[in-house]
């Protein structure tokens, strides 16, 4: 389940929101006509000491591994339009 819900009152706004999430990183996940699942993954970031602390005994093979094994999801939002948020 998403971490954030983001209500809009029409597809403008609910097209308008999603660019603006887009633009700043995230990816579309899944995506209806009134709904859509945006993720921004997490990086990477201790290569160089993952690389001196394995290169000498796996000769590179550890940081290959730590480089393959996915990241956690940093953030998700939920974007939907909500129907009462229309109605007023």
């Amino acid at each position: 389940m998403a971490n954030r819900i983001r209500r809009c009152g029409s597809n403008k706004e609910f097209e308008q929101i999603i660019d603006d999430f887009v633009t700043t990183g995230y990816t579309i996940k899944s995506r209806g006509e009134e709904n859509a699942l945006l993720v921004k993954k997490g990086k990477h970031t201790k290569h160089l000491l993952v690389f001196l602390l394995t290169f000498w005994f796996t000769c590179g093979i550890g940081n290959l591994i730590y480089a393959l094994i996915p990241v956690a999801n940093e953030d998700e939002v939920l974007v939907k339009i909500d129907k009462n948020i229309a109605a007023t």
